[in-house]
């Protein structure tokens, strides 16, 4: 049933006709609107945003007027909570001082519909990612794999990591820099039994994903976003994965050790004298083209024996047959380094974990402008351009929006 929106049936709080709102007081922070009635809002010390109610009626209306004239300088964000705005699904700002405008709610298609004073004068942007960290490195001495660098998406229809639905749609304010950084990968262990170094985060504005963890060369390996292989002989010593980021690492035999565990599953267990597989990683079709990433590195052994093999972007354990080391991880991937083989009384060193990505998808009419030291590459498809975003910093880096 459509209901046909007049002025005989917005009717609000026991008013009627859509100039009767009822005028509430100054609000200085945050806070929920109801239907009806009409907000003065003072941004003087602080932007903030006022939250649409839950479940509206058509018909519904609500008014907001900047109380100081400050909406330019410290913008005023209408926050949709789960209703379009003029037909979009994203938040408003309003940034024109002494502006006020007048929503009003017609279907849940169009939503919140801006039907007098000034125009709403932008819409927060919405904005896709996977945000990818560093892999941990792989042990050193016949040991376990790194782990696979922890994994945030909200891709619709795609997974994030540690078996998690893709993260809830994320919106940005135009013209506000936020924090960018792509987490580098974990050193190898090296010279005797050393743990692999986990993995740097990688920042995205409030979304973190956790390095991965170093692959084990002594008890117990390190836990991150992934956690690392199991060292041999130290059975159930594997790293644990981070929750909705990664999965834990593999377990050891008393020659052969674990690999370390990816964003898409566990690491594989040693057999015998056989080193653990990397856990896989997660693909995404983020770019358009379907990619694997954050997958474990393979373990490691005391020869004789068969090395762990890495997954989506994890490195190999040392090939048998002598003092080898583990492979790295690829670049932009976040797979964790290989663990090590060694013959008795030998010495090698574990492979370092890959650098970690992160890729933003935004509509095609907006633009994104990245400070310093990024270094990134954009592609336009089907309506969105695409930012990947692959230097490593140890610094924060940032992005804009507008």
């Amino acid at each position: 049933m459509t209901t046909k929106i007049t002025s005989a049936n917005i009717t609000q709080s026991g008013t009627s006709g859509i100039s009767s709102v009822a005028w509430q007081a100054v609000q200085t922070t945050g806070f929920t609107a109801v239907a009806g009635r009409a907000y003065p809002c003072n941004t003087t010390s602080a932007a903030f945003t006022v939250t649409l109610p839950a479940s509206p009626a058509a018909g519904n209306v609500i008014t907001l007027t900047d109380y100081a004239g400050t909406w330019g300088t410290n913008n005023l964000t209408v926050g949709r909570n789960g209703s379009n705005i003029n037909g979009a699904a994203a938040n408003a700002v309003l940034s024109t001082n002494r502006g006020s405008v007048q929503l009003v709610y017609v279907d849940a298609t169009q939503g919140w519909v801006a039907y007098s004073g000034f125009a709403i004068t932008s819409l927060a942007i919405p904005v896709q990612y996977v945000v990818i960290a560093g892999g941990g490195g792989g042990g050193s001495y016949g040991a376990g794999g790194g782990g696979g660098g922890g994994y945030r998406a909200n891709v619709p229809g795609e997974s994030s990591g540690g078996g998690a639905s893709a993260e809830a749609a994320f919106t940005v304010n135009p013209n506000t820099p936020l924090t960018i950084t792509v987490g580098a990968g974990g050193a190898g262990g090296s010279g005797g039994n050393v743990n692999g170094t986990i993995g740097n985060n990688s920042v995205f504005s409030t979304i973190t994903s956790t390095g991965g963890g170093g692959g084990g060369g002594t008890v117990t390996a390190g836990n991150g976003g992934s956690g690392g292989g199991a060292f041999r002989t130290a059975s159930t010593g594997y790293g644990t994965g981070t929750a909705n980021q990664g999965y834990n690492g593999g377990s050891a035999t008393t020659t052969a050790s674990g690999g370390g565990g990816g964003a898409g599953s566990v690491g594989a267990n040693a057999s015998g004298t056989t080193a653990g597989n990397g856990g896989s990683g997660v693909s995404s079709s983020i770019t358009g083209s379907a990619t694997a990433r954050a997958g474990g590195g393979g373990g490691g052994l005391l020869n004789p024996g068969s090395n762990g093999t890495g997954t989506d972007g994890g490195g190999n354990g040392g090939a048998s047959g002598g003092n080898n080391n583990g492979s790295p991880g690829n670049a932009n991937t976040g797979g964790g380094g290989g663990g090590s083989t060694v013959s008795t009384g030998g010495s090698s060193s574990g492979g370092t974990g890959g650098s970690g990505v992160i890729i933003l998808k935004i509509p095609d009419t907006r633009t994104a402008t990245f400070s310093g030291g990024v270094t990134q590459t954009s592609t336009t498809s089907g309506g969105f351009k695409i930012y990947t975003v692959t230097a490593t910093s140890t610094t924060s880096e940032t992005v804009t929006f507008s």
